[in-house]
């Protein structure tokens, strides 16, 4: 297998842990780990692509740019857990699909 070959064999198990991680765990933590894992695998496949065309430069800066704002949502969606876990008490995504007003 080459490089190119290794690189996105990565990026498709990444990506399907990650999409595993979702679709198994009920959990709203584990959830917020899936998607930062498929995150992670989208920037790699972002630098594999820019580095396969001779883009590597504007794959890295693109990848800086996903990195803060995914940094950014992964702050907040740790801050709507905790203020959900502090009203609800749990972190159940089922039980919480159960609420009522």
């Amino acid at each position: 297998m080459t490089q190119l070959q290794w690189a996105f064999t990565t990026v498709v198990l990444l990506l399907g842990v990650g999409l595993y991680g979702l679709m198994v765990s009920r959990q709203l933590i584990k959830a917020i780990i899936a998607l930062q894992i498929m995150v992670k695998a989208a920037l790699v496949a972002i630098i594999v692509a820019g580095d396969s065309t001779g883009n590597l430069g504007l794959s890295q800066s693109m990848a800086m740019t996903v990195i803060v704002v995914d940094t950014i949502v992964a702050v907040l969606a740790l801050a709507l857990v905790v203020q959900i876990k502090r009203r609800t008490g749990t972190l159940d995504a089922a039980e919480l699909s159960q609420l009522k007003h």
